[in-house]
């Protein structure tokens, strides 16, 4: 019986607070998730808590200010401060608009503020992001307070949204907030607010979000993420529910889905990379070879991108014209350092492989007579009387050139696109065949796009103009696929060079009926890493890799390719130093 009375009295305060949140919002076919249980501690945060949900959905897109959300965390903002930032941003653009219409709002937004400041002082100290939030409730408190000359300059930002009426302020300020406060590297490493937003919701979708996508991977399940991150965004002092889940269970990056979703994977892939040169039977039989081992389950996909095999004008081409109108731009800007590159680096291979195309004059038992050599006859057993001249193959080589194009690249975009561009054309310049790619893993399918294929004329090399990063990287199986390519190559001697960040790192996409696969990264997506490259020296071909990521990353780069590696602090030496190895392997091989 006392069970039945709790149930009856919850039913009663949700109903209460449903009613009004629906009254605010003028909207009652919104819904959403209340919290109720706030109501023991203090009903007027949770009352506080419904007015503030009503008033966003009104006033604001709720959706949008939810995604950017996803959006920065995507590329490595911390979830929870990020959040904490959007409540106290949320309230300020909310609170003056709801009072003016109901009065009653004040009071029950400073009895929510002076519960939360009793209740909650101790856990809200502990952060930034809890102080700025205990400075702004103690100045709506009482105007009068003054905060530390750090929060001080953080309250003029937040309460500048009491006047304002566009999603994208309050998107802004707390962008702002975060990397002023939180993350001041942010922005050099992973771009400013434009680059956040130009996250596609096919990188989200596959990001493995928590647990949205854990049990389903369809859409109506990003939806519902979407509805509970747009939701936390509006508590007034409560750690969200999911958020507590979190902590009990720990954070994964395995994604279970379902054999439909799967079905629906291949058209994401081509909508969103455009379609593939190999029918779905040379796919598949390329999967069956090379997708084993530790990348069972996985599958290979080969395009020319999606600017040159679109499947529609979408959001996605739209992004891929943008970036390499960027690429191109960031290049006349260096052309003149591009062609000093690109003359100093065709300069050694011309001369290395002058030096392979020389005749060489050795003695023999047979040639042409040497008249000096004469007078042996008879007097010596030495029957190397003749000159033979020999001709070495100066042109049989080979190169793949492969470029990590996984969402960890893309602050340096531009960067890496020039770098790509430099090798090419220095490769187009002394007549090797060669092959550029890039590629990516997007979902279980690692990308590789072909810009120019081995034969191609040298037009083909500004293709690269076009390279642009997205998601994860499965850097073992993608050597693994351009070797193979390069082994079906006629000439002696191969060479691939492979352009990374030395941070393998991809989700798992748990197939019904499927082992639960390892986690790709860390330590064992390295160690597989390492383990292709030597499979592919093994099989004879010289792979050098170039970095060009954070120090921090280099002790993983040195296990992976070991001394044939090179670290581009200087995109002006990038030519000397891969001209050094490439000069090497010419000489080494003649």
């Amino acid at each position: 019986m006392k069970e039945y009375w709790e149930n009856e009295h919850q039913m009663e305060v949700e109903n209460r607070i449903r009613n009004l949140m629906w009254t605010v919002s003028g909207d009652y076919d919104l819904d959403v998730s209340l919290d109720v249980d706030s109501f023991q501690k203090s009903r007027y945060i949770s009352l506080y808590d419904a007015v503030k949900q009503g008033a966003f959905a009104r006033y604001f897109d709720k959706d949008a200010l939810a995604l950017y959300v996803l959006k920065k965390t995507f590329l490595g903002a911390e979830q929870k401060n990020l959040m904490r930032l959007a409540q106290t941003c949320v309230d300020a653009a909310v609170h003056k608009k709801v009072e003016e219409e109901r009065s009653g709002v004040q009071e029950i937004r400073r009895q929510a503020f002076s519960d939360i400041l009793e209740y909650d002082d101790r856990r809200l100290a502990e952060s930034m992001t809890g102080m700025l939030r205990m400075a702004y409730m103690k100045k709506a408190l009482a105007p009068g307070y003054r905060a530390t000359r750090k929060l001080e300059q953080a309250l003029t930002d937040v309460l500048s949204l009491e006047e304002s009426s566009e999603t994208m302020d309050i998107i802004r300020v707390v962008d702002d907030l975060y990397n002023r406060l939180l993350d001041r590297s942010f922005e050099e490493k992973q771009g400013g607010l434009d680059e956040v937003l130009a996250v596609t919701l096919e990188e989200l979708a596959e990001f493995g979000w928590r647990d949205f996508l854990k049990e389903n991977a369809s859409e109506e399940s990003f939806d519902d993420y979407m509805r509970r991150v747009s939701q936390a965004m509006t508590r007034t002092a409560q750690e969200d529910e999911q958020e507590k889940k979190e902590k009990r269970e720990g954070n994964t990056h395995i994604v279970r889905v379902k054999e439909e979703d799967l079905q629906k994977v291949y058209s994401y892939v081509e909508l969103n990379f455009g379609r593939s040169y190999l029918s779905r039977l040379e796919g598949k039989r390329l999967d069956y070879q090379l997708c084993r081992g530790a990348h069972g389950d996985c599958s290979l996909y080969f395009t020319e991108g999606i600017l040159r095999s679109p499947v529609k004008n979408n959001y996605q081409y739209q992004y891929a014209l943008r970036q390499a109108e960027q690429n191109k731009r960031v290049y006349y800007q260096n052309h003149n350092l591009a062609r000093k590159n690109i003359t100093i680096l065709t300069g050694v291979l011309k001369q290395a492989l002058m030096r392979r195309s020389e005749m060489e004059y050795v003695r023999d038992d047979h040639g042409h007579v040497t008249p000096n050599l004469l007078w042996k006859v008879g007097r010596t057993e030495d029957k190397r009387l003749f000159t033979r001249t020999i001709s070495r193959n100066s042109t049989d080589f080979v190169v793949d050139v492969l470029i990590d194009a996984s969402g960890s690249q893309r602050v340096r975009q531009p960067k890496v696109a020039l770098q790509g561009y430099i090798i090419s054309r220095a490769l187009s310049s002394v007549e090797i065949p060669h092959r550029v790619m890039s590629f990516c893993t997007f979902w279980d399918y690692t990308v590789l796009h072909r810009f120019r294929d081995y034969d191609d004329d040298k037009s083909a090399d500004k293709n690269i103009m076009e390279y642009t990063t997205s998601s994860n990287n499965r850097d073992g199986l993608a050597i693994r696929a351009a070797a193979d390519g390069l082994l079906k190559r006629q000439e002696e001697n191969k060479i691939l060079i492979v352009l990374s960040d030395g941070r393998p790192n991809d989700i798992i996409v748990n197939r019904p009926n499927s082992k639960n696969p390892h986690t790709y990264g860390g330590e064992y997506a390295v160690t597989d890493t390492a383990r292709e490259v030597r499979h592919a020296r093994n099989m004879g071909i010289s792979v050098l890799g170039v970095f060009a990521g954070k120090e921090i990353d280099l002790s993983a780069e040195k296990k992976i390719f070991g001394k044939d590696f090179a670290y581009i602090r200087d995109i002006a030496n990038f030519s000397n130093v891969v001209g050094t190895y490439l000069k090497r392997q010419l000489d080494a091989d003649g």
